[in-house]
Protein backbone atom coordinates (compact mmCIF):
# COMPACT_ATOMS: atom_id res chain seq x y z
CA UNK A 1 0.00 0.00 0.00
CA UNK A 2 1.33 3.35 -1.07
CA UNK A 3 2.13 5.99 1.99
CA UNK A 4 -0.12 8.37 0.83
CA UNK A 5 -2.76 6.20 0.10
CA UNK A 6 -2.45 5.07 3.93
CA UNK A 7 -2.31 8.24 4.97
CA UNK A 8 -6.04 8.85 3.51
CA UNK A 9 -7.07 5.76 5.14
CA UNK A 10 -5.92 6.53 8.53
CA UNK A 11 -6.95 10.11 8.30
CA UNK A 12 -10.57 8.35 6.94
CA UNK A 13 -10.48 6.02 10.04
CA UNK A 14 -9.56 8.96 12.47
CA UNK A 15 -12.95 10.61 11.42
CA UNK A 16 -14.83 7.72 11.90
CA UNK A 17 -13.84 7.18 14.79
CA UNK A 18 -14.90 10.66 15.93
CA UNK A 19 -18.68 10.03 14.57
CA UNK A 20 -20.07 8.12 17.44
CA UNK A 21 -19.31 11.53 19.69
CA UNK A 22 -20.50 13.89 17.01
CA UNK A 23 -23.99 11.63 16.67
CA UNK A 24 -24.19 11.91 20.63
CA UNK A 25 -23.11 15.26 21.09
CA UNK A 26 -25.77 15.89 18.31
CA UNK A 27 -28.48 14.02 20.13
CA UNK A 28 -27.97 15.69 23.76
CA UNK A 29 -27.89 19.20 22.01
CA UNK A 30 -31.56 18.56 20.17
CA UNK A 31 -33.17 17.13 23.13
CA UNK A 32 -33.50 13.66 21.83
CA UNK A 33 -32.89 11.91 24.90
CA UNK A 34 -34.79 11.71 28.28
CA UNK A 35 -31.88 12.05 30.61
CA UNK A 36 -28.61 13.11 28.54
CA UNK A 37 -26.86 12.15 31.02
CA UNK A 38 -27.45 8.37 31.71
CA UNK A 39 -27.17 8.36 27.30
CA UNK A 40 -23.56 10.07 27.47
CA UNK A 41 -22.30 7.62 29.76
CA UNK A 42 -23.85 4.53 28.12
CA UNK A 43 -23.22 5.90 25.07
CA UNK A 44 -19.34 6.60 26.20
CA UNK A 45 -18.85 3.18 27.63
CA UNK A 46 -20.41 1.24 24.59
CA UNK A 47 -17.99 3.38 22.42
CA UNK A 48 -14.97 2.75 24.35
CA UNK A 49 -15.64 -1.14 24.60
CA UNK A 50 -15.84 -1.58 20.88
CA UNK A 51 -12.50 0.41 19.92
CA UNK A 52 -11.01 -2.29 22.35
CA UNK A 53 -12.65 -4.95 20.39
CA UNK A 54 -11.21 -3.16 16.87
CA UNK A 55 -7.80 -2.81 18.55
CA UNK A 56 -7.75 -6.93 19.80
CA UNK A 57 -9.22 -7.93 15.97
CA UNK A 58 -6.06 -5.59 13.93
CA UNK A 59 -3.65 -8.92 15.01
CA UNK A 60 -6.49 -11.85 13.93
CA UNK A 61 -7.02 -9.85 10.58
CA UNK A 62 -3.61 -9.75 9.60
CA UNK A 63 -2.76 -13.28 10.45
CA UNK A 64 -6.36 -13.75 8.25
CA UNK A 65 -5.61 -11.35 5.35
CA UNK A 66 -2.02 -10.95 5.01
CA UNK A 67 -2.42 -7.34 4.87
CA UNK A 68 0.73 -6.03 7.33
CA UNK A 69 -0.59 -2.62 7.00
CA UNK A 70 -3.71 -2.85 9.07
CA UNK A 71 -0.61 -2.64 11.94
CA UNK A 72 -0.85 1.14 11.53
CA UNK A 73 -4.26 0.98 12.92
CA UNK A 74 -3.75 -0.58 16.42
CA UNK A 75 -2.71 2.68 18.20
CA UNK A 76 -5.08 4.72 16.96
CA UNK A 77 -8.32 2.23 18.02
CA UNK A 78 -6.53 1.76 21.43
CA UNK A 79 -6.10 5.32 21.84
CA UNK A 80 -9.29 6.26 21.17
CA UNK A 81 -10.59 3.41 23.02
CA UNK A 82 -8.74 5.17 25.87
CA UNK A 83 -10.39 8.63 24.73
CA UNK A 84 -14.10 7.23 25.01
CA UNK A 85 -13.70 5.42 28.41
CA UNK A 86 -12.18 9.23 29.90
CA UNK A 87 -14.91 10.76 28.85
CA UNK A 88 -16.58 8.07 30.06
CA UNK A 89 -15.24 8.11 33.72
CA UNK A 90 -15.74 12.42 33.05
CA UNK A 91 -19.32 12.00 32.34
CA UNK A 92 -19.46 9.46 35.75
CA UNK A 93 -17.50 11.40 38.46
CA UNK A 94 -18.84 15.33 36.81
CA UNK A 95 -22.33 15.08 36.01
CA UNK A 96 -23.23 12.05 37.42
CA UNK A 97 -21.02 12.54 40.76
CA UNK A 98 -20.70 15.83 40.96
CA UNK A 99 -17.26 15.35 41.94
CA UNK A 100 -18.08 13.84 45.09
CA UNK A 101 -15.31 11.96 45.46
CA UNK A 102 -16.94 10.19 48.77
CA UNK A 103 -19.96 8.90 47.01
CA UNK A 104 -17.54 7.92 44.23
CA UNK A 105 -15.42 5.75 46.49
CA UNK A 106 -18.39 4.39 48.12
CA UNK A 107 -19.70 3.55 44.88
CA UNK A 108 -16.23 1.42 43.47
CA UNK A 109 -16.33 -0.35 46.57
CA UNK A 110 -19.80 -1.43 47.16
CA UNK A 111 -21.06 -1.69 43.64
CA UNK A 112 -18.92 -4.47 41.67
CA UNK A 113 -19.99 -3.51 37.66
CA UNK A 114 -18.07 0.21 38.84
CA UNK A 115 -15.11 -1.90 40.68
CA UNK A 116 -14.60 -3.57 37.54
CA UNK A 117 -14.96 -0.74 35.38
CA UNK A 118 -12.91 1.77 37.39
CA UNK A 119 -10.05 -1.25 37.49
CA UNK A 120 -10.44 -1.37 33.75
CA UNK A 121 -10.10 2.35 33.28
CA UNK A 122 -6.79 2.65 35.59
CA UNK A 123 -5.08 -0.37 33.70
CA UNK A 124 -5.56 1.42 30.63
CA UNK A 125 -3.72 4.90 31.39
CA UNK A 126 -0.10 3.20 31.38
CA UNK A 127 -1.16 2.03 27.70
CA UNK A 128 -1.92 5.27 26.59
CA UNK A 129 0.88 6.87 28.28
CA UNK A 130 3.03 4.75 27.04
CA UNK A 131 1.91 4.11 23.14
CA UNK A 132 4.61 6.94 21.77
CA UNK A 133 7.07 5.64 19.79
CA UNK A 134 9.79 6.95 22.26
CA UNK A 135 8.32 5.03 25.33
CA UNK A 136 8.42 2.10 23.15
CA UNK A 137 12.30 2.55 22.55
CA UNK A 138 12.84 3.67 26.35
CA UNK A 139 10.81 0.34 27.48
CA UNK A 140 11.80 -2.44 24.81
CA UNK A 141 10.66 -5.76 25.46
CA UNK A 142 9.18 -4.28 29.02
CA UNK A 143 6.24 -2.32 26.23
CA UNK A 144 5.43 -5.00 25.01
CA UNK A 145 5.00 -7.28 28.46
CA UNK A 146 2.93 -3.46 30.07
CA UNK A 147 0.69 -3.67 26.84
CA UNK A 148 -0.53 -7.52 27.30
CA UNK A 149 -2.73 -5.75 29.76
CA UNK A 150 -5.28 -5.66 27.15
CA UNK A 151 -6.02 -8.81 27.70
CA UNK A 152 -7.25 -8.29 31.13
CA UNK A 153 -8.60 -4.67 30.00
CA UNK A 154 -11.17 -6.27 27.82
CA UNK A 155 -12.69 -8.96 29.74
CA UNK A 156 -13.19 -6.35 32.88
CA UNK A 157 -14.76 -4.41 30.43
CA UNK A 158 -17.19 -6.71 28.92
CA UNK A 159 -17.86 -7.86 32.69
CA UNK A 160 -18.53 -4.23 33.77
CA UNK A 161 -20.71 -4.24 30.84
CA UNK A 162 -22.66 -7.20 31.83
CA UNK A 163 -23.22 -6.54 35.22
CA UNK A 164 -24.41 -3.34 34.58
CA UNK A 165 -27.46 -4.25 32.23
CA UNK A 166 -30.02 -5.93 34.37
CA UNK A 167 -32.56 -6.85 31.68
CA UNK A 168 -31.58 -7.39 28.13
CA UNK A 169 -28.24 -8.63 28.34
CA UNK A 170 -28.65 -9.14 24.15
CA UNK A 171 -25.91 -6.81 23.80
CA UNK A 172 -23.35 -7.41 26.35
CA UNK A 173 -23.12 -11.19 25.23
CA UNK A 174 -22.25 -10.39 21.72
CA UNK A 175 -19.46 -8.21 22.92
CA UNK A 176 -18.67 -11.03 25.21
CA UNK A 177 -19.10 -13.70 22.13
CA UNK A 178 -16.75 -11.14 20.14
CA UNK A 179 -13.99 -11.35 22.70
CA UNK A 180 -14.09 -14.71 23.21
CA UNK A 181 -13.43 -15.34 19.21
CA UNK A 182 -10.70 -13.02 19.23
CA UNK A 183 -9.10 -14.11 22.47
CA UNK A 184 -9.57 -17.89 21.52
CA UNK A 185 -7.73 -17.56 18.36
CA UNK A 186 -4.92 -15.75 19.91
CA UNK A 187 -4.74 -18.82 22.35
CA UNK A 188 -4.90 -21.37 19.15
CA UNK A 189 -2.51 -20.04 17.14
CA UNK A 190 -0.19 -19.64 20.22
CA UNK A 191 -0.59 -23.35 20.80
CA UNK A 192 -0.12 -24.74 16.64
CA UNK A 193 2.87 -26.13 16.11
CA UNK A 194 5.65 -23.62 14.68
CA UNK A 195 6.87 -24.46 11.18
CA UNK A 196 10.20 -25.61 10.15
Amino acid sequence: MKPRTLTYIKAAVFIACLLPLARAAYIVISGMQVNPIEFITRSTGTWTLVMLLLSLSITPLRKLTGLNELIKFRRMLGLFAFFYVALHFTTYIWLDQAFDVAAVLKDIVKRPFITVGFAAFILLIPLAITSTDAMLRRLKRNWGKLHKLVYLIAPLSVLHYIWLVKKDLTQPLIYAGVLTVLLGLRIWWRWQPRKG
